[in-house]
């Protein structure tokens, strides 16, 4: 940014703190005017010059704090802009005015921060002639001696603007031979020097402090600090100043082995920069000498403390020497390969685990590629050096780090590749060795290593070193059935002859064993046998993948054998099917591929091409096995064979595949005819039974067109689309007609069927084939149709667009279907319509059908497209207007910006007569159309109509069924959070304003909730904890219509919206549900009384539960049975006495089973219980008693009894917490068949329902 720019944000402040530096800017401004200076950078800087002599005094201090800070920001503008001459010339006396302002403590950041970056651009201005004055005057280093103390302090913008400071200056070294700033020896030993004092003091603090101020310590920020600032150092002086390498790697190791986890990241991160900035040819000189002082700090053996540090460093560090030097970073590898693999037979688990995790990024990084494709000499002996050493880990000397020492196995495999044929063959020998031990404890770790060897040399040798030993097998030579997993999930880019020669014979001599069985029952050796033959060829697909022998190796006797087992063997099939698809895909991965980085170096592009010319020679035969592989198999097994039958139709002539299409469609006309002339009782009786039924033959052809069609040429698409015309025309087959539909999709995705829909005769014909198929389209197709319309409306002609008034009324109808992926297309459907008419053309209304031949053309527009969906309104049927309503409803909301106001207003106005409308099918839409207009059109339009919209939905505020009152009073939020309070209650009915004013009271409770939550740092925390909520709207329509983000309610009192609050709150803190188990067995959680065990309270047991019980005054018979209220009602000698604790709201009891009982005896003995009076009629009671209740007897047909009893109800609920439950539980009966038979003590005045799961307690009195 030029400095004119930067004056320009300050001439027009935006916030307060910077309206005092434009006052200043314009002043100066001025007065260069007066003078006729001209407004240049070399004028600004001698008129600001002036102003910061008067607002900061040398001796004495800052003299005006507010001048001083605007003089000084513009100054850290125009510095940089100043020529060099200039600003070396005045370096004292600027030095000298900001000196007080950097070296005050209590000066704000903001006035520091400018004089630090004025005192950067002063200091990239100096010569090498002022960088070598002493520091003892008023010098360059001086003042970069004052940078560095800052770049330590306290405040985190002040300490940031020092840094960067400190790294613009050392990145801007005057001219000289040196690499490094001639201040850069200076910088290092300050920053040095600060560290050593920070850590001395540290050290002596900790001795004084006790273990608790220790801990607060733990962090030790300044250390953190001067690490940071030895950071910048290192990234700005090219890694770090030559001569003092080496006692900056003893100080950093030294950090590193400290406890605290934050001082060994910054000294690792000192040293990653260190290395970063020496990976440049600039600085690469010095890198030689850094990893020399590296290695000469390597610690004790048994330092666990400071040993795993020095290893990562030294790993890094080798990774970027490899980066600069890779060729001399190989030479060295056998040495340090050989130094940190000693480490490995320590006693330390985390020493192991580094030196292991070293040696692998020695493997990775350190060995180039040519070395592996291509050595020299030279490079074969290192590589034998390097493999002698990863064989030698596998000593007894390593033995405790053997798991260790399979990861380096693996690390060495996976990067020398091939090169570790022949030098690896004792490792792979004793690996082996190790995994046929069943004693054996890493048998995963010992796979591993093994299968990265079959990858690396290739299963062939492999074999010959670990033979499997099936076959014929020895007691000397064991078998190895183990390794056939391990050869399927690495064998890749191999010989494929091998698996012809080794496996297809031991896969025969198997399979003979388990047929010489017969068809006796299979014993457990038959069962292994049969495994083995699954296993070997599930070897196929990885043999079948970058194959290096495929023309030699695939012959037809090999095709035979596949074809073959595709019918017999229907287990191996899956297998099969995926290694003939492996051997095209991989083969034409390799030959479409742009950047063959990532693939197999041993097959070229050229030799990809010639595979598949191979493989096209069989292409027809087995696509005539597949066909019928498919039609024998059931629908739900057959997903692995399409995907095989679509890569081979791919490679296949055109000749054969014509061939093959032309034998498929006569097949597939047949069976229509004969499915066409068969009677439905033929049909039933040749019906197959329940289970798997195998599919027709015509949806299995159908399935085989619609896979062939993207690969067939334009000439077949007449005989395609009669074909499916056909289809479509007959109703009587909903599975097959959904077929046929898929058809347009599919050819959409390949380019011959674009250029297909793109021709307008084609376009012609499939027009007329989904017009004419209309009428018989059966509703399980409706999605598969809609989709097949859209792709004949996406490629439409402008002149062909008289198609979309035809289809539109079935697509309107399509918005309500039941399905859901129905309504979805055809909802998108719409849209793409929508854009198709406002792009423009001509609509032939003469052409859609019902309208007469002499119909004047119209011009497509967005507006038209409007009316013509809003002719739906004037449908005979409500499910008609709806469903028109719903349409406009979306296109509305994706095209609102487009269309006219005026269309607008008038389409509002028409919704406003619907909103009258008396049915609620008709009304639901529209609530859904009025949502949208709320919340996606501009102010000018939707203020206006406010009149009329609230009135017309406060009339169905009142209406509960389908939720009509919640989606009214989501709208009116809505309304009130666009429009304001007033507005929309200016318009509500009086008789509705309560509704309105408890709308606005639900808000305000609700925002205050939020504020008190808001202080609230632990539900702050808790809700940072939970995931983010998944959006459960596929579209931001569904989000507009449906969504809500306040919660809805039912209820005037805004009750529910309190308890939605209350419940989110819940769920955010995390619900608690307890189960209430008995403690002598577990809950049976297949019991269908389990959910009475399920608890929202946490269950007292153990002596909770025994001093719970005392304080309820339960007591414990003999045989450990609870007697209940034995005592305090003189009722010992009843042990049917039911007593009811807590019913007076003095004790808090959870609901039981028992309790339920309690409340059952309550209704059907206790003084609200219904009573039968003369003549039978009902009677109830609702007697006053001491405590004020009412008292009034009634008996059913009377005239007041009803409204006592619920005025008295009301009451009830009004007292709160007077709401007694069930406190006492029911003892045993005494005789009987468990009937009940018993007085029961009532205690509470709660008034509630009479029924025992009701909401609140029974009113009663003492008994």
């Amino acid at each position: 940014m030029s400095l004119d720019d930067q004056l320009d944000i300050i001439r027009s402040p935006r916030h307060q703190n910077q309206r005092e530096t434009a006052v200043v800017l314009s002043a100066v401004e001025e007065t260069l005017r007066d003078q006729r200076y001209g407004e240049t950078p070399t004028a600004y800087f001698a008129a600001l010059l002036a102003l910061l002599s008067q607002s900061i005094a040398p001796s004495g201090g800052i003299v005006n704090k507010e001048l001083a800070t605007s003089v000084v920001y513009l100054l850290d503008l125009v510095t940089p802009h100043v020529p060099a001459p200039l600003l070396r010339s005045k370096f004292s006396q600027i030095l000298t005015s900001i000196a007080p302002v950097l070296t005050n403590h209590e000066v704000e950041a903001p006035l520091i921060k400018s004089s630090i970056g004025c005192l950067g651009s002063l200091l990239v201005a100096q010569d090498s002639a002022a960088w070598a004055l002493p520091p003892a005057q008023i010098t360059p280093r001086r003042a970069l001696a004052g940078l560095l103390v800052l770049a330590s302090d306290h405040r985190p913008k002040v300490r940031k603007r020092a840094q960067d400071t400190i790294t613009h200056v050392l990145k801007s070294p005057p001219p000289s031979p040196s690499l490094d700033h001639p201040a850069a020896d200076m910088c290092a030993e300050t920053v040095m020097l600060t560290v050593h004092d920070v850590m001395t003091a540290n050290g002596k603090n900790k001795k004084k402090k006790g273990k608790s101020q220790a801990q607060e310590d733990h962090h030790q920020p300044g250390l953190m600090h001067a690490l940071q600032a030895v950071k910048t150092i290192a990234a700005a002086s090219g890694g770090w100043p030559s001569k003092k390498i080496e006692p900056l790697c003893q100080m950093l190791m030294n950090i590193s082995k400290s406890n605290n986890d934050y001082l060994t990241i910054a000294a690792f991160e000192v040293f990653e920069t260190m290395f970063e900035g020496m990976a440049d040819e600039f600085s690469s000189s010095k890198f030689p000498r850094l990893m020399e002082a590296i290695r000469e700090l390597r610690p004790s053996q048994t330092d666990s403390q400071l040993l795993p540090p020095w290893v990562a460093v030294v790993s890094r560090g080798y990774h970027v020497s490899a980066q600069i030097d890779p060729e001399d970073t190989f030479r060295k590898l056998p040495d340090i390969f050989e130094m940190i693999s000693g480490f490995l037979s320590s006693s330390s688990h985390n020493i192991r685990i580094s030196a292991s995790e070293c040696l692998i990024s020695f493997l990775v990084n350190c060995v180039p590629g040519k070395v592996v494709w291509n050595p020299s000499i030279s490079d074969e002996t290192t590589l034998d050096n390097v493999a002698g050493l990863g064989t030698s880990l596998l000593g007894a000397k390593y033995q405790a780090a053997w798991m260790e020492s399979f990861s380096v196995l693996s690390a060495l495999f996976e990067n020398l590749k091939g090169r570790c044929a022949i030098r690896m063959d004792e490792t792979v020998r004793v690996v082996g060795e190790l995994r046929s031990n069943d004693s054996f404890q890493g048998k995963k770790q010992a796979d591993d290593v093994l299968g990265k060897a079959v990858r690396a040399v290739g299963p062939e040798a492999f074999l010959n070193i670990l033979p499997l030993n099936l076959a014929k097998s020895r007691a000397d030579q064991p078998g190895r059935a183990w390794l056939l997993p391990i050869l399927r999930d690495h064998v890749l880019n191999t010989n494929l002859a091998h698996f012809k020669s080794e496996f297809v014979p031991l896969s025969e001599a198997m399979f003979q064993r388990v047929i010489d069985h017969g068809a006796n029952e299979k014993t457990m050796e038959i069962k292994i046998f049969e495994t083995l033959v699954h296993q070997i060829w599930a070897l196929l697909p990885g043999y079948c993948t970058f194959p290096l022998d495929l023309t030699t190796a695939f012959d037809q006797e090999f095709a035979e054998l596949l074809s073959n087992l595709l019918y017999k063997q229907t287990e191996l099939r899956s297998d099969i099917c995926k290694a003939l698809q492996m051997l095209v895909d991989s083969n034409q991965e390799i030959s479409k591929a742009c950047h063959t980085a990532n693939l197999p170096r041993r097959i070229t592009k050229e030799a990809a091409e010639r595979n598949i010319v191979h493989l096209s020679e069989f292409s027809g035969n087995l696509l005539a096995v597949l066909f019928n592989v498919y039609s024998e198999t059931f629908p739900q097994y057959r997903g692995f064979i399409l995907p095989c039958i679509n890569a081979y139709l791919s490679i296949t002539p055109d000749k054969e595949l014509l061939e093959t299409f032309s034998r498929v469609t006569s097949m597939l006309e047949a069976a229509l005819a004969d499915s066409t002339s068969q009677t439905q009782a033929e049909k039933q009786n040749h019906s197959q039974p329940k289970g798997e039924k195998q599919p027709a033959t015509t949806h299995t052809l159908m399935d085989l067109i619609v896979t062939l069609s993207i690969y067939l040429p334009r000439s077949t698409f007449p005989a395609l689309f009669s074909l499916t015309a056909l289809i479509l025309s007959q109703a009587t087959d909903p599975q097959l007609q959904k077929k046929a539909y898929k058809l347009l999709p599919r050819l959409a995705t390949s380019p011959t069927g674009i250029e297909a829909f793109k021709n307008q005769d084609c376009s012609r014909e499939l027009q007329s084939l989904l017009l004419n198929s209309a009428s018989t389209a059966t509703p399980p197709c409706r999605r598969d149709r809609l989709a097949a319309i859209a792709v004949v409306i996406e490629h439409l002609w402008p002149s062909s667009l008289h198609f979309i008034p035809s289809i539109l009324s079935e697509v309107i109808i399509s918005t309500k279907e039941v399905n859901e992926k129905a309504r979805s297309t055809a909802f998108d459907l719409l849209v793409l319509m929508a854009r198709k008419m406002n792009q423009g053309g001509t609509i032939s209304q003469s052409k859609i059908p019902h309208m007469p031949q002499d119909a004047p053309d119209a011009k497509a527009s967005l507006e038209e497209f409007f009316t013509m969906v809003s002719a739906g309104l004037v449908g005979s049927t409500p499910h008609m207007v709806s469903a028109s309503i719903t349409a406009l409803s979306r296109i509305l909301y994706d095209f609102h910006d487009r269309l006219p106001p005026l269309a607008t207003k008038d389409l509002i106005a028409t919704m406003d007569l619907f909103l009258t409308s008396a049915n609620r099918e008709i009304v639901r839409s529209v609530l859904g159309f009025v949502k949208v207009t709320v919340i996606t059109l501009p102010e000018s339009i939707v203020k206006p109509r406010l009149q009329s919209l609230v009135p017309g939905l406060m009339s169905w505020s009142h209406e509960h069924k389908a939720r009509f009152r919640s989606k009214v009073k989501h709208i009116l939020e809505r309304m009130i959070r666009r429009f304001g309070f007033e507005l929309v209650d200016q318009y509500c009915p009086e008789e509705d304003r309560k509704f309105i004013n408890n709308i606005r009271k639900t808000k305000d409770r609700l925002k205050r909730k939020k504020g008190t939550n808001r202080g609230n740092e632990d539900d702050d925390e808790a809700a940072a904890d939970q995931p983010k909520r998944k959006n459960r709207f596929e579209s931001e329509y569904d989000r507009a219509i449906y969504g809500s983000d306040e919660s809805e309610s039912t209820d005037d009192d805004g009750s529910q919206d309190h308890s939605d609050a209350e419940r989110g709150n819940r769920r955010a803190r995390g619900s608690k549900t307890y189960i209430v188990e008995d403690s002598d067995e577990p809950l049976d959680l297949l019991d269908r009384k389990a959910l009475a065990h399920i608890s929202s309270s946490r269950p007292v047991r153990g002596k909770q539960a025994e001093s719970s019980q005392k304080q309820k005054g339960s007591k414990m018979d003999a045989d450990g049975k609870f007697i209940f209220g034995a005592d305090e009602d003189g009722d010992d000698g009843d042990p049917m006495v039911i007593d009811f604790k807590g019913r007076d709201g003095g004790g808090d009891v959870e609901g039981t089973v028992e309790e339920g009982i309690g409340a059952y005896v309550d209704a059907i003995k206790g003084r609200d219980a219904v009573q039968r009076g003369r003549g039978g009629r009902l009677k109830f009671s609702n007697k006053r008693d001491r405590k004020g209740e009412v008292e009034e007897d009634g008996e059913d047909g009377g005239g007041g009894g009803g409204d006592d009893a619920r005025k008295s109800e009301r009451g009830g609920k009004k007292s709160g917490h007077n709401r007694g439950r069930p406190g006492g539980k029911a003892s045993q009966p005494s005789s009987g068949k468990g009937a009940i038979s018993a007085r029961t003590h009532l205690r509470g005045n709660g008034t509630g329902r009479n029924a025992g799961g009701g909401r609140g307690g029974r009113r009663g009195g003492s008994s």
